[in-house]
C-alpha cells in the first residue's frame, strides 16, 4: 500500500445477546416437555448452555473480514455457529440444516490471559460473513458455552474492513 493511500476504515460489529429470541427458544423446549411431545424432525432445540446472538450489519456492502475479536474474562470455551435462518421464531423453528459450517471455536486456558481458536475454521466462517452481509441486515448465531463460562463472561465482535 502506498504511503499516501488512506487505510481502509475498520468496522467493529458486536455479537449481541438476543434475550427475547433466546427466551422464545427456551419456551419452545419447555412447551414440548410439558406436553410430552418430541421435537419436529430435524429441529434444533436450544440446549441449556446455548444462547442466541445477533449481528446487526451497520453496513452491508464492500466489507472484507479482518478478524474475530473474542474475549472470555475467565477460562472456558465458546463455540459460535452461524445460522442461515432469517428468524421469525413464532412462525418457524430452527432446523439443524440451517446451522452453518464451519463453527468458530474460541477458548481460554486456565493459566492464560490469551485466547486460542480454531484458526482455519474461524477464518473461513468470518470470510463467509462478508458475503452473507450483502444479503442480510441481521445475522443470528448460536453460541454454546462450556468449561465454566456463560454469556456474562463473553465479549465478541467481528471486525471488517470497509473497502
Amino acid at each position: 500500500m502506498a504511503e499516501d493511500e488512506p487505510k481502509p476504515t475498520q468496522l467493529d460489529m458486536p455479537l449481541v445477546l438476543d434475550e427475547d429470541l433466546t427466551k422464545q427458544m427456551r419456551l419452545r423446549v419447555e412447551s414440548l416437555k410439558r406436553r410430552g411431545r418430541k421435537r419436529q424432525d430435524g429441529e434444533k432445540l436450544l440446549q441449556p448452555a446455548e444462547s442466541v446472538y445477533r449481528i446487526d450489519f451497520i453496513q452491508q456492502q464492500r466489507l472484507q473480514f479482518e478478524r474475530w475479536d473474542v474475549v472470555l474474562d475467565k477460562p472456558g470455551k465458546v463455540t459460535i455457529t452461524g445460522t442461515s435462518q432469517i428468524w421469525t421464531p413464532d412462525l418457524t423453528n430452527l432446523m439443524t440444516r440451517q446451522l452453518l459450517d464451519p463453527a468458530a471455536i474460541f477458548w481460554r486456558k486456565e493459566d492464560s490471559e490469551a485466547m486460542d481458536w480454531n484458526e482455519a475454521d474461524a477464518l473461513e466462517f468470518g470470510e463467509r460473513l462478508s458475503e452473507l452481509a450483502k444479503i442480510r441486515k441481521v445475522m443470528y448465531f448460536l453460541i454454546s458455552f462450556s468449561e465454566g463460562v456463560e454469556p456474562a463472561n463473553l465479549k465478541a465482535s467481528v471486525v471488517f474492513s470497509q473497502l
